[in-house]
């Protein structure tokens, strides 16, 4: 069963989606943090969905669109509004399923989020999985995405669209944001059990290097994916990740 949803809740109106097979038999829920640009209609998110519902009774997957993504109705893109959908999503979550084991899987900028998260409100995942995430978003975003053009808007003081398929305006206030909330210069370590790195070798957005030193930084298990780029194009590539993923959180 696919629903979709909203969370209406302190001001905002947060678009949701649950993949479940049994809604009353709920009880584990995977939180899908989609990246820059992305929304809840991801294609990973449903590729993976499809494999732990074919799998796994009592499990449901959940996504839902960052502020400014997808349907959302934001107009400026904010770290703070990042975090709150996330919490909110969680306690929904909470709410909704009688306090259901959540685990967490994020890729890219989500991957970000929600280590941010984690580094400044404690883990509220009994495991996550982080998919070739951004921890230096900043130098992502102003090196591998943004374009000259773009960043002589920003230097000027304007906003401008940014992104490949779909675009997401940003300013500068938020790029100061992401400049000043580096995750790759916080300790992870008292995190590293529960979370699960993996990073494709051909990745052209989130340099692998990058990646591989923050995982050995924090003792976090890292996978390497051969060939594997950003997105995980390669079927066989996507399914692999998924696998290890689902084995780390205890699932088929």
């Amino acid at each position: 069963m696919v629903k979709y949803f909203s969370i209406n809740a302190e001001g905002c109106s947060i678009r949701c989606k649950l993949y479940t097979g049994d809604p009353a038999g709920v009880r584990s829920v995977i939180l899908f943090g989609h990246g820059f640009g992305g929304h809840k209609d991801n294609k990973a998110a449903e590729r993976f969905a499809g494999r732990v519902l074919e799998k796994n009774k009592g499990v449901a997957v959940v996504t839902f669109d960052w502020p400014c993504h997808g349907d959302d109705v934001r107009k400026a893109l904010r770290l703070e509004d990042c975090d709150m959908y996330l919490r909110l999503v969680l306690a929904h979550i909470r709410d909704r399923f009688a306090s259901p084991t959540v685990f967490a899987y994020a890729v890219s900028f989500g991957a970000y989020l929600f280590l941010k998260y984690i580094s400044e409100n404690g883990d509220p995942f009994a495991k996550t999985a982080l998919r070739c995430p951004a921890v230096k978003m900043y130098e992502v975003l102003t090196s591998a995405i943004m374009t000259d053009e773009v960043r002589e808007k920003l230097r000027r003081g304007k906003s401008a669209p940014v992104g490949f398929d779909r675009k997401i305006e940003i300013d500068r206030a938020f790029l100061d944001s992401l400049e000043q909330a580096d995750v790759s210069q916080r300790d992870f370590l008292p995190y590293a059990d529960e979370l699960l790195i993996l990073q494709g070798t051909k990745d052209e957005i989130v340099p692998f290097s990058t990646v591989r030193d923050f995982a050995e930084e924090n003792v976090i298990e890292f996978v390497p994916v051969e060939g594997a780029d950003h997105r995980f194009l390669d079927p066989a590539k996507m399914d692999f990740a998924n696998a290890q993923i689902l084995s780390f959180f205890g699932l088929k």
